[in-house]
């Protein structure tokens, strides 16, 4: 409705404006005495009478802008495009970053879809988060599916100190355009060339650039709205869930001898996490480890095994294993620990290393007396690392059977 009367005073005021130009031009034309030529001479011929000129201009005037008027508004109330008031309703919810990751061009024409197309889920607002998405599902009607927050990862951690350069780059300091000038200066054309584009375009201020020219993402100020995947012209930054802290922070598809010389910390795709990863986690696909999150675990075993450390673990705090005094001195954990982490005696009480320990819960899981606290009992963990195990000695078996 408001749309509608918005809709008519413009057009009135356009008349209006139109009106009042063409009643000036008529004051100034017709108030001036006419002249005209007799005999090679020139002598006044009529003057118009002001007063009564002015009273039919404006009585004219008033007349076809009135019935214009109108006219205009029958047309606007008559032709007006009803809008849903729910639109409204949801658009308060959004965040208006204009970001896209919603899948539409803006925040309206989102709103727009989620009200009128009943296959739009409600929860596609980013930036908005989890408010926004019970919003929207109680003014639709819709189901409200829960989402895994998520967070962009800068999937390189090749930095100044840890990179070879080809050339000096000495051109716009933004990094779409510094990989117009032969792919970049960086000797590996898949890594972050550092120059700040996704610290820019970041409407949350959520990335800052550290002192090694790498992009630094705070989790939560993040929102994963995604404009700063879309604007790294190298494809470094990805969306990823917010809990897998275990990533492999490297995106070069280059062979493991030319990484070696071109990053200190990438991944040269030695298959070491495939082998000890108990869930079938990892793969190596065009010379890069991939971790699946929806198979991992988080258990970290993957990183103590990476020789260049491409693999990071995030984890502010993994808890470690303790052995309490219930510990008989047993060894069925220092059998299992994959770090070499425990060691004592037999049939007396055995102590973790706390600097190799990662957490696992392998241990734990292990003991029958439940001796080892202090880790997050993963007896999954352990399931999955001794069938794995037992399956790599099989084949093992097999193949020396077959030669």
């Amino acid at each position: 409705m408001l749309r509608n009367l918005t809709s008519i005073k413009d057009n009135f005021f356009v008349a209006a404006i139109f009106f009042i130009l063409l009643f000036s031009y008529l004051l100034i034309f017709l108030s001036s005495p006419a002249y005209a030529g007799v005999g090679g001479g020139v002598e006044v011929r009529e003057s118009v009478d002001l007063v009564e000129l002015v009273k039919f201009t404006v009585a004219f005037l008033f007349g076809i802008g009135a019935v214009f008027g109108m006219g205009l508004a029958f047309a606007a109330k008559k032709f007006a495009v009803k809008e849903d008031p729910r639109i409204d309703q949801v658009s308060d919810f959004l965040a208006h970053a204009h970001c896209g990751a919603c899948g539409y061009a803006g925040c309206r024409q989102y709103a727009e879809a989620v009200v009128m197309n009943p296959d739009v889920a409600a929860n596609l607002c980013t930036p908005g988060g989890k408010a926004a998405a019970e919003g929207i599902a109680r003014i639709t009607g819709k189901e409200m599916i829960s989402t895994e927050p998520r967070v962009a990862r800068i999937m390189c951690q090749g930095g100044l100190s840890k990179s070879e350069r080809r050339f000096k780059y000495e051109g716009i300091m933004d990094c779409r355009a510094a990989i117009l000038a032969g792919g970049g200066d960086k000797a590996c054309i898949y890594g972050c060339l550092g120059y700040g584009t996704c610290s820019r375009v970041c409407q949350f201020g959520a990335i800052t650039m550290n002192e090694e020219n790498l992009p630094e993402i705070d989790p939560v100020a993040c929102t994963a709205c995604g404009q700063c995947a879309q604007a790294c012209p190298t494809k470094v930054i990805e969306i990823q869930p917010l809990v897998k802290e275990v990533l492999v922070r490297c995106h070069s598809k280059n062979k493991g001898a030319v990484t070696r010389k071109t990053c200190r910390v990438g991944c040269i795709a030695c298959g070491m996490c495939v082998k000890v990863c108990p869930y079938n986690a990892v793969a190596v696909e065009n010379n890069l480890a991939r971790i699946d999150p929806d198979k991992c675990r988080v258990c970290g075993l993957c990183v103590t095994k990476c020789p260049t450390r491409a693999i990071l673990d995030s984890l502010p705090r993994r808890p470690k294993a303790f052995i309490t005094e219930k510990c008989n001195g047993c060894g069925s954990c220092m059998k299992v620990c994959p770090v070499n982490a425990v060691s004592g005696e037999k049939k007396k009480q055995h102590v973790v290393d706390q600097e190799k320990c990662i957490g696992c819960g392998i241990c734990t899981a292990k003991c029958p007396l439940a001796a080892i606290t202090g880790t997050i009992n993963y007896p999954e963990v352990l399931h999955a690392y001794e069938a794995k195990k037992a399956a790599r000695e099989k084949a093992k078996k097999e193949a020396a059977a077959a030669t």
